[in-house]
C-alpha cells in the first residue's frame, strides 16, 4: 500500500483522497483552515453545470459532462441535496444571436442536451424573462456542494484516512530515497507521493515543492445579493446571460437555491487578498505578488477599462447591479435585492497576460499539481480525482 499525501480539503482534495482511497492508498489530507470546504468550494454558487461553455475536447467540456452525471449519481446515492432543474441561457438583444447560436453549436459537440427555443417558449419556463431568443439546457443542477464535501469527509473517515485540520503545508522536498518530504507546524510526514489541490494557494504550494508554475493564482472576488423573500416568484430556476466571448466570465445571473431562495450574481473584481471576501480584506504580501507578476499588467491592460471599471462600479453600486439583472428579468429592481455574500475564484494567469482557459494539472516525480481548477471544477470533481489518481499510480 502506497502512502500519498494531498493538500487542501476543498471539493477537489477530498474527492482525490477518496478516490485513492478506494483504490487502496493510504491517504494523508492536510488543511489548513479549521473545517473543509472553507474558501471556493464553502462560498461556491452549488450549480451543477452541464458543460455548456467550454472548448469540445478539453479538460472542461469532458470533465464537466462526464462530472454533471457522477455528481448527481453521487448525491443521490448518499443523500445529498440535489435537483436537476435545468436553466436558460436568455439572448436579449439581436447582437447577441450569432454567440447564442456558437453555444447551441457547443453544447451539441459536447454532447449537452440544449435546444433553441423562442421568446414564448421561454416565458413557459420562466414568465419574467425577456429575450428575443434562448437556449434550454436540461441537465444543469443546483446541490450543496458543501453536504458533498461532509459526505466524503465522513466516507474517508470510515476508510481510515488520515483527516488533519490546522495543519497548514511549511516546506515540501523529495524524500532521500523516493517519494516527498511534507513539513508541517508541527512535524515530518514521509510519503511516497503528494497531491496539491491547494486552490488559492496551489501555486505557492507548488513552489514549495521545488516546481516552477506555468502560471500564477490571480484571485477575483465575485459578490452576490439575494431576492427578498417576497419577489423569489420572478425567478423559478436558472437565468443566464449569453456570455462575451471577448470576456472571461459568464456575467450576472439569477439562480434559483435549494430552499427557495433566489441569488444574483456574481460580479467579478480583482480580489487584495487571496482569500478576501471584502474590499477591507487586504494582503499586502499578495498584491505585491499580483503587482511583481508581469501577466497581471498585461491582463489590466486587456480588460481595465471599460470591462474592469464597469465591474469596480457595479460592486459599489446596487442600482448598476439590479440594472444587469433587469436585462434577464426586467421586473428586478434594486429595492428588490439584499447583499448575500461573495466567493474568490482562484483563477490561474499566464505570464503573457492570457487566462488559463482550462483545468492546470501538472506532474513532477511522485507529485501531482492541480494548478487551475475553477468553475466548473466542483461540478467536475470525481472526474478530476480520477484522472489524477491516474496520474499518481502512473
Amino acid at each position: 500500500m502506497r502512502n500519498v499525501v494531498v493538500v487542501g480539503g476543498g471539493i477537489v482534495g477530498l474527492a482525490v483522497a477518496w478516490e485513492l482511497s478506494q483504490r487502496g492508498q493510504d491517504v494523508t489530507v492536510l488543511e489548513k483552515e479549521n473545517r473543509w470546504a472553507a474558501h471556493q468550494t464553502g462560498h461556491n454558487s452549488n450549480v451543477v453545470h452541464a458543460g455548456l461553455y467550454y472548448k469540445p475536447g478539453s479538460f472542461k467540456a469532458r470533465m464537466s459532462v462526464a462530472g454533471n452525471r457522477s455528481i448527481v449519481d453521487f448525491a443521490r446515492q448518499y443523500g445529498v441535496p440535489v435537483r436537476v432543474c435545468g436553466k436558460l441561457v436568455v439572448a436579449t438583444r439581436e447582437a447577441e444571436l450569432p454567440a447564442l447560436e456558437t453555444l447551441s453549436e457547443r453544447a451539441e459537440a459536447n454532447g449537452v442536451p440544449a435546444k433553441r427555443i423562442s421568446p414564448a417558449e421561454a416565458r413557459e419556463y420562466e414568465p419574467e424573462v425577456s429575450c428575443v431568443a434562448a437556449l434550454r439546457v436540461e441537465s444543469t443542477g443546483i446541490i450543496d456542494f458543501p453536504a458533498v464535501c461532509t459526505t466524503l469527509v465522513r466516507l474517508l473517515d470510515e476508510a481510515d484516512a488520515d483527516l488533519r485540520l490546522r495543519t497548514p503545508v511549511l516546506g515540501i522536498r523529495a524524500g532521500r530515497a523516493g517519494g516527498v518530504e511534507v513539513a508541517t507546524g508541527t512535524d515530518v510526514l514521509r510519503a511516497d507521493a503528494l497531491v496539491n489541490c491547494a486552490g488559492l494557494q496551489a501555486d505557492r504550494v507548488a513552489e514549495l515543492a521545488g516546481l516552477t508554475p506555468s502560471a500564477r493564482i490571480v484571485p477575483f472576488r465575485g459578490e452576490y445579493y439575494e431576492l427578498k423573500s417576497e419577489r423569489r416568484n420572478l425567478v423559478r430556476g436558472l437565468v443566464y446571460p449569453v456570455p462575451d466571448p471577448a470576456l472571461p466570465f459568464l456575467g450576472v445571473h439569477l439562480t434559483r437555491m435549494l430552499d427557495g431562495s433566489v441569488h444574483a450574481g456574481p460580479n467579478a473584481v480583482l480580489a487584495l487578498r487571496r482569500e478576501g471576501y471584502r474590499w477591507a480584506d487586504v494582503s499586502m504580501k499578495d498584491l505585491a505578488d499580483v503587482a511583481r507578476f508581469p501577466g497581471s499588467w498585461r491582463l489590466a491592460r486587456k480588460y481595465v477599462y471599460p470591462t474592469g471599471l464597469e465591474e469596480v462600479l457595479r460592486s459599489f453600486s446596487k442600482k448598476r447591479f439590479a440594472a444587469s439583472l433587469a436585462r434577464l428579468v426586467p421586473a428586478v429592481t434594486e429595492d428588490d435585492l439584499v447583499r448575500h455574500g461573495s466567493g474568490v475564484r482562484a483563477q490561474a494567469l499566464r505570464p503573457d497576460g492570457s487566462l488559463v482557459d482550462d483545468f492546470l494539472i501538472e506532474s513532477t516525480r511522485d507529485q501531482v499539481h492541480v494548478l487551475n481548477a475553477p468553475s466548473p471544477a466542483a461540478t467536475s470533481a470525481l472526474e478530476i480525482a480520477k484522472h489524477v489518481a491516474d496520474r499518481v499510480s502512473a
